[in-house]
């Protein structure tokens, strides 16, 4: 018969009991199991924390998060014995619900308040990130030794001893700010219940509570809505940011003060930027402050710039202010000048290239000489070129081909929807016959594969055709090289793409 305990010894005991006689290598389930036995009764299992073995905590978390025990996650969030707790993961696994996620975030407002923080305290961050730390909770509740060791936090801070001497001094104990990690999609007219219950916390609780994005999407939304979620978010924290919303350039403006404190953009992507029929002096106000917010952007790498309406004879004010080189430029379904065609191929922010796409702008009317100077200019960086939807003939792609034949980095080369013959096709795969690492070419069906001016694809001329250019390849030792055709149907604008068989779109199946 047991002998009589204290409360909390006897938890401990029995909580002991239950999973230190198990092998390391236990199996999961019995972690379950017992972790299900300790939450039937919340009280009990709060009372167990203090003393709970770190290495119980995790299989614990995820059955209390599992099973909805809101105030057990409350309170294992206040006494969390790692720096770091993966909470998106385990949101990925399970459908959070509204009540679980605030628990977690009410027991991290409860830790804020206290002015002495607990003594196991280590919480520095909450990832709220879906995938990141995936196999953090897999790992754990497997109980493994080695595991164990690397993940154990290091040895407790001295915090109630700094504080009584900072007391005696006078001084305010200096609290560090919980750092929250969460990627933000933003869209619809309101914000949902989880976003809305997080920035409220974050707003409460002022320096203590740092909210820090590393990606941001925003799609359509009103502007005060935006500007209230970036108020409390660290700008200088977001890495990645899409913006996909259908704004006149006036309303760019107005955002524009926030994209210039986002000093560690290292990716952008502007959509959908509309610009009235006539221009007046406040819209080329507005293109020089988009242009002028590139200064504060040191670390930015990948731009995008997508149907962006006001880019015609603009591209030098938009790219002037540019002050590193990039690895990424894409300016697609956009209209541009031959000028600005020239400008491109000058700017000094492009001559490192790795990866250039010029998808859906029409260059049927412009002298391509620009275009081979810039291709020229980053032969030697560029891996990705996209010419896909831009209008191209044979007189121009022919003059372009002694500038791709010296890009010896080249991995990928697309140009569907562009009318070129089966001629210059062979010609493109003779000048790139020695970039040995060009492996995946896309390329439009061959004018003759057509069988008339509507574009009615002959799929038996197609394939005749594709025969010749894999033939073509194997007799020069480049028969690995994937070269797709990629052709929209007439009918419904869907790709139909053939490699070694057709992948038909819906309208050339039988009924």
């Amino acid at each position: 018969m047991w002998p009589k305990l204290p409360q909390r010894m006897y938890l401990q005991d029995s909580f002991q009991r239950r999973f230190f006689r198990m092998n390391v290598q236990a199996p999961p389930r019995l972690l379950e199991l017992g972790a299900q036995c300790l939450l039937h009764n919340e009280a009990l299992a709060i009372m167990a924390l203090e003393e709970l073995p770190i290495e119980l905590f995790p299989p614990l978390f995820m059955e209390a998060f599992a099973g909805r025990h809101t105030e057990a996650l409350k309170a294992m969030v206040q006494a969390w014995p790692f720096p770091c707790l993966p909470l998106g993961a385990l949101m990925q696994d399970h459908q959070p619900h509204l009540d679980t996620f605030q628990a977690a975030l009410d027991g991290l407002d409860v830790l804020l308040a206290q002015e002495v923080r607990p003594r196991r305290w280590k919480l520095q961050v909450l990832d709220l990130r879906r995938k990141t730390h995936q196999d953090f909770w897999t790992l754990w509740s497997g109980m493994k030794v080695s595991v164990c060791s690397l993940l154990e936090p290091e040895p407790a801070q001295p915090m109630q001893k700094r504080c009584r001497v900072e007391a005696q001094a006078g001084l305010k104990p200096e609290q560090a700010p919980v750092e929250v990690l969460v990627d933000l999609c933003i869209k619809e007219d309101t914000l949902d219940e989880t976003l809305s219950y997080l920035l409220k916390k974050a707003k409460k609780r002022g320096k203590l509570l740092h909210i820090r994005c590393q990606k941001l999407r925003i799609f359509t939304m009103p502007m005060k809505s935006i500007r209230k979620i970036l108020k409390v978010v660290q700008l200088d924290s977001i890495q990645d940011l899409e913006v996909n919303c259908i704004w006149k350039l006036a309303t760019l403006s107005r955002f524009l003060p926030h994209l210039g404190r986002m000093g560690n953009l290292r990716r952008l992507l502007l959509s959908r930027i509309h610009i009235l029929p006539h221009t007046t002096p406040d819209q080329e106000n507005c293109v020089n402050q988009l242009s002028a917010q590139f200064l504060n952007l040191p670390h930015l790498q990948e731009l995008y710039l997508d149907s962006i309406s006001f880019l015609e004879g603009r591209l030098h004010q938009v790219l002037r202010c540019l002050n590193t080189p990039l690895e990424t430029l894409s300016i697609t379904n956009c209209l541009i000048s031959e000028s600005d065609l020239t400008y491109l191929s000058q700017c000094p922010s492009v001559s490192l290239l790795k990866d250039l796409g010029l998808s859906g702008v029409n260059l049927t009317s412009l002298n391509l000489e620009s275009l081979q100077v810039l291709i020229e200019r980053t032969s030697a960086t560029l891996q990705e070129l996209d010419l896909d939807e831009c209008g191209i003939m044979d007189s121009q792609f022919s003059a372009l081909l002694p500038s791709l034949s010296g890009c010896s980095q080249l991995t990928t080369f697309s140009f569907c929807g562009n009318p070129i013959s089966m001629a210059v096709l062979e010609s493109l795969l003779h000048h790139t016959m020695g970039l040995s690492k060009l492996s995946h070419v896309l390329y439009p069906a061959p004018l003759e594969s057509y069988e008339d001016v509507h574009g009615t694809l002959h799929l038996g001329l197609l394939a005749q055709l594709h025969a010749r250019l894999k033939q073509l390849l194997c007799k020069s030792g480049r028969s690995s090289m994937f070269w797709v055709s990629a052709s929209p149907c007439p009918h419904c604008g869907d790709q139909i793409l053939y490699d070694t068989e057709p992948i038909l779109c819906p309208c050339y199946l039988p009924d």
